[in-house]
């Protein structure tokens, strides 16, 4: 097991699959970043370019809590996020298998971070964060949009998000808001929903970093393809939730 001692480091992981790489090292509690290779994910990884000194871009694109293994033998997630299967559309806070981040083709790069939180603080963190699943918040891409034009001007990030939306939640402003309910502050001077993944990649707060990293491969016209189709549904997504 990851040591629970607190310590502020990246550690590299090599030679393991996305699957061997979790099961070692995701615990309740942990927050999981995810970089992938579709085109949403690498423009996700360009706009928070604006934090980086030397304008790099970001490894990562989304952001999630490791919920633990349940009855059915399988480590869950709480994450906000849009999965599209089939003619079922899931837009907002869920539970989801961590199997989903299995696909070394979608998700190339992945972290865990250990915060070492005690017992008590990782109940607060799963029992806020199943309140936001049973009440179907939603995720919100005119907030999504209100943070991307507060990585433009910084003055901003400290106040609300301008197209701040009542239940409503994207990602990474998930995994903030459920830390800020511990008393954690993974991002002071931040407010929730302008958080990004690079902005929780970065936290001062002492912690451990698991990183996986892989080189991007090209998108592929197969992957240009799917991520038309998901902008194609994103906008029918938009008309049907009244712009969220």
């Amino acid at each position: 097991m990851p040591p629970t001692h607190i310590v502020t480091t990246v550690i590299p992981v090599a030679n393991l699959s996305n699957r061997e790489f979790l099961e070692r090292y995701a615990r309740p509690g942990c927050v999981g970043l995810s970089g992938g290779t579709t085109l949403v994910d690498r423009a996700i990884c360009r706009a928070e370019r604006h934090l980086d000194e030397l304008a790099r871009w970001s490894a990562w694109s989304h952001a999630f809590i490791f919920e633990g293994v349940r009855a059915d033998g399988h480590h869950w997630v709480i994450e906000s996020d849009l999965q599209i299967q089939r003619k079922h559309i899931q837009l907002g806070v869920q539970e989801n298998r961590v199997t989903k981040y299995h696909d070394e083709k979608l998700y190339s790069t992945l972290a865990v971070l250990d915060f070492g939180l005690t017992e008590a603080q990782v109940g607060v963190i799963l029992r806020e964060g199943l309140e936001l699943v049973a009440n179907r918040t939603q995720y919100s891409l005119r907030e999504l949009l209100g943070t991307l034009l507060a990585l433009r001007r910084p003055a901003l990030r400290g106040e609300e998000n301008l197209l701040h939306r009542k239940s409503s939640v994207f990602c990474s402003a998930l995994v903030q808001y459920l830390f800020r309910k511990t008393g954690l502050d993974l991002t002071p001077g931040v407010t929730d929903k302008h958080t990004t993944p690079e902005d929780l990649a970065r936290t001062t707060l002492p912690h451990a970093t698991y990183l996986l990293q892989r080189k991007l491969a090209p998108a592929s016209t197969a992957g240009q393809d799917r991520v038309a189709r998901i902008k194609a549904r994103l906008q029918k997504v938009k008309r049907r939730v009244g712009g969220r």
